[in-house]
């Protein structure tokens, strides 16, 4: 499928990239945490009106473009498994710990999931003397099952 969000966000890397800017910068011109506007810049989140105005008066942005950062995307649309090295890891790590979160999480909660949509993650560099560690931070709301 010829993703338009997935285009865009391949013309809003460039023009970051052109315009020297972070993506801490472009979050706070909308007020949202840098890892979720960078999500939706890369087509995995949908922004309210006066969030893509923000965006596109700070990156020139069309008019169209900017009704497309509104626009409920269809999220992870991306091969499995993923073939970018740095996502993998992310998979990998799925594979290897996946179901020891499942045991502790359910161990402490009970029967249920985290949650990915009341969902907060933050990301930082952390100093180390055997080179800088990459720290993220997840933070879901516990969603228990219902019994019927």
């Amino acid at each position: 499928m010829n993703d338009p969000k997935t285009a865009l966000g391949r013309k809003i890397l460039g023009l970051k990239r052109a315009n020297g800017l972070t993506w801490a910068e472009i979050a706070a011109r909308i007020g949202m945490s840098p890892v979720w506007t960078c999500a939706l810049c890369m087509g995995q989140m949908s922004a309210e009106p006066a969030q893509a105005k923000g965006i596109a008066e700070l990156l020139g942005l069309d008019e169209e473009e900017a009704a497309l950062l509104c626009e409920i995307p269809y999220r992870g649309a991306q091969p499995m498994p993923p073939t970018d090295p740095l996502i993998y890891r992310f998979y990998e790590l799925i594979l290897v710990y996946g179901t020891s979160w499942k045991e502790m999480i359910q161990e402490e909660f009970g029967d249920g999931i985290m949650s990915a949509i009341d969902f907060d993650m933050a990301l930082e560099r952390q100093p180390d003397q055997k080179g800088d560690r990459v720290k993220i931070t997840l933070s879901g709301k516990f969603l228990p099952y219902k019994r019927y």
